[in-house]
């Protein structure tokens, strides 16, 4: 199982970003993909999720109506649409894989991963 994030880089404030994530050695079908960041001396959080079966999204408040999960099984990627970037998206983002079935409120913690993919560097600034 190999996950392998890509597509981040320098942008201005206002600006928008693509991230991908390839997945191999796995149906993504049958997985949850998840999103998450860390910012320079911070901790990792919580981003968005994508769930496999139905492909319903979950945004973390920070960024809910600025970023769009999505996932194209056929190409075995999920996406992240980040528009309307801040400095304060500025991070490593990093995508994971799970396929546990939890309930409410999982798949907001990296304990509820399994597969990690090696992260791609976001920055925000002018």
């Amino acid at each position: 199982v190999q996950l392998q994030a890509s597509g981040g880089g320098l942008v201005q404030p206002g600006g928008s970003l693509r991230l991908s994530c390839a997945a191999s050695g796995f149906i993504l079908d049958y997985y949850i993909i998840g999103w998450f960041r860390q910012a320079p001396g911070g901790e990792r959080e919580w981003v968005s999720y994508i769930t496999g079966n139905d492909g319903s999204t979950v945004y973390a408040d920070y960024v809910k109506g600025r970023f769009t999960i999505s996932r194209d099984n056929a190409k075995a990627t999920v996406y992240l649409r980040m528009n309307s970037l801040k400095p304060e998206d500025t991070a490593v983002y990093y995508c994971a894989a799970t396929s546990y079935l939890g309930g409410v409120g999982y798949y907001k913690y990296s304990g509820d991963y399994d597969y990690w993919g090696q992260g791609t560097l976001v920055t925000v600034s002018s």
